[in-house]
């Protein structure tokens, strides 16, 4: 045993010393390679790079950088918008074929909107529930109220619709014609208050989330606000930190999205004039005409009284609700304009939480412009087949779709299914289904712009309602989203002027103060209002 002993331990110092050999004839450990030296290219391959670099820099990317960086000082979002319809209605008119082609484009968009929406509604609505008091009741308060206020809005909708189409009387001397199998199929699908049932209590949260239901996500994070409100104190703020700091972040994901907005609005709108064409607007120009002048109509006459008697800020309103609307209108989608549309509710003087709750739920209860639509098209149809329905029968027809068109956002070409059940249950002709699907695309866009209009309004009548229309929780959130936002342009100027990131407005000249008098935040001797987006200067504060 002794011999092993003494074996196991020559072996061993015989390894060592390989080892101690080896490092010495190296000079590197574990047999490590050299340190390689950084050499020189040679002087005529420098002097290729350099040509090349002159010229792609100065020549090529220079005058574009210059350009761009000139634009986006004195434009925005909604003026690149505006240039990309026009430049995606031009190519759809004079190059159809590559319009056509743009569409994957568009849905690009629209995909990438609907990857935020769940965790978007979701932790805002959380926070903004369960951060804001532990008082259960409130909620079911503010549903009841929020229904109520969205089916009178849209009656009013059915009835502006109805009488216009029997003043304007768009049907009359159109001639029907087209394949009705399609519209026999759309007749047999059925909405029913079952069926509604299913899509506001989901199966389970992620099928909702998978499947696009907006109202089965809006139930889900209700109940489980009241849950955390239930819940001990350390794990109801445990849960507010993390849905706090997701609906950050997802916000942060918004402005990213909306970066690509003007290239998805125009690739959409260059597909839709490329397939369809532009002279489909003379055949059926005066039902288009009709459905547009009765969305004017209702916003002038409807809306902006609501506006008036709520003493909502009307031109401010307009400014804050523009850019959702012109989304809305450019993509012919309410959920690519859902997240500028909450944001600016937020900033416009809605809270949080009320906001949340209210635009999700408008989706599916107050869509204005898609009731008026579905009036308007059911009287047309019966104009087109020389049928005159007695005032009975048209206020049959609005009872019916007062009922039948809640819910029509979280069903794929609900609005059809809708019209087509209308038409098969009061015998009007199948054939004018046809005819209106050819400029459906052209009537989603004014339809789907006034849903979103309305829901932003609805927003701001129910925050006047609860009293918190820029109230004292909404300044405390301003305040802290103002102060951040300060925080990362400064952290951008200091990143491009080449210093430290790090910033703290907590002393000397860079403290921040609120002062509760004048509802202002004071920075860097300027104001900025808390009632109103502009930035106002204020006098200089002296130290005590």
């Amino acid at each position: 045993m002794l011999n092993n002993l003494i074996g196991k331990f020559t072996k061993n110092k015989s390894s060592s010393e390989k080892n101690e050999i080896h490092l010495e004839e190296t000079g590197f450990p574990y047999g490590m390679p050299p340190i390689e030296e950084n050499k020189p290219y040679p002087r005529s391959v420098q002097k290729v790079a350099n040509a090349f670099g002159y010229v792609w820099s100065k020549l090529l990317i220079g005058p574009f950088a210059k350009v761009w960086r000139f634009l986006s000082a004195r434009t925005n979002l909604t003026f690149w918008i505006l240039a990309s319809m026009v430049i995606g209605i031009l190519v759809g008119k004079f190059a159809p074929s590559v319009g056509a082609e743009l569409q994957p484009l568009g849905d690009a968009f629209i995909r990438m909107i609907t990857i935020i929406e769940t965790p978007l509604i979701f932790s805002t609505l959380v926070v903004g529930i369960a951060g804001h008091g532990d008082d259960v009741g409130k909620i079911g308060k503010l549903a009841i109220k929020t229904i109520i206020y969205f089916e009178i809005v849209t009656t009013f909708a059915l009835a502006v619709g109805l009488i216009m189409a029997n003043l304007i009387r768009p049907g009359d001397g159109v001639v029907l014609y087209g394949d009705t199998s399609e519209v026999s199929k759309l007749a047999e699908t059925s909405i029913t208050w079952y069926g509604e049932l299913e899509m506001i209590i989901p199966h389970n949260f992620f099928v909702a989330a998978t499947e696009n239901q907006i109202l089965g996500v809006v139930f889900c994070a209700a109940m489980f606000s009241c849950a955390m409100m239930k819940a001990d104190k350390k794990s109801k703020e445990f849960m507010l930190r993390i849905n706090d700091s997701l609906s950050m972040i997802m916000f942060k994901f918004v402005a990213l999205i909306m970066n690509y907005a003007p290239i998805g609005i125009g690739a959409s709108l260059a597909a839709a004039v490329g397939k369809n064409g532009i002279d489909i607007l003379a055949n059926l120009g005066k039902l288009i005409g009709s459905l547009y002048a009765s969305l004017a109509i209702f916003v002038v006459v409807i809306l902006v009284p609501i506006m008036f008697f709520t003493r909502v800020p009307i031109p401010g309103f307009f400014k804050a609700v523009g850019q959702p609307w012109l989304i809305a209108f450019s993509s012919a989608s309410s959920e690519s304009a859902l997240p500028r549309a909450m944001q600016n509710m937020r900033e416009f003087g809605c809270p949080n939480a009320l906001t949340a709750f209210v635009i999700p739920c408008g989706y599916s209860f107050n869509l204005d412009g898609t009731t008026l639509y579905l009036a308007l098209a059911s009287i047309f149809a019966a104009q087109a087949g020389g049928i005159n329905l007695p005032l009975a029968t048209q206020l049959s027809i609005l009872g019916t779709l007062m009922l039948s068109s809640k819910g029509v956002a979280a069903i794929p070409r609900a609005s059809l299914i809708i019209l087509a059940g209308t038409v098969t249950q009061y015998g009007l002709p199948y054939e004018a289904i046809p005819m209106i699907m050819g400029v459906d695309a052209i009537m989603d866009m004014g339809r789907t712009s006034i849903n979103v209009f309305g829901n932003c309004l609805g927003c701001c009548v129910m925050s006047r309602i609860e009293g918190s229309f820029r109230g004292q929780d909404w300044r405390e959130e301003e305040m802290d989203r103002r102060r951040l936002a300060m925080l990362e342009a400064e952290k951008s100027k200091r990143a491009s002027d080449g210093v430290s990131e790090e910033v703290s407005f907590d002393d000397g000249e860079k403290q921040i103060h609120h002062q509760e008098l004048d509802n202002v935040v004071v920075h860097n001797n300027h104001a900025e209002s808390i009632n109103s987006f502009d930035i106002t200067p204020a006098n200089p504060q002296k130290k005590q």
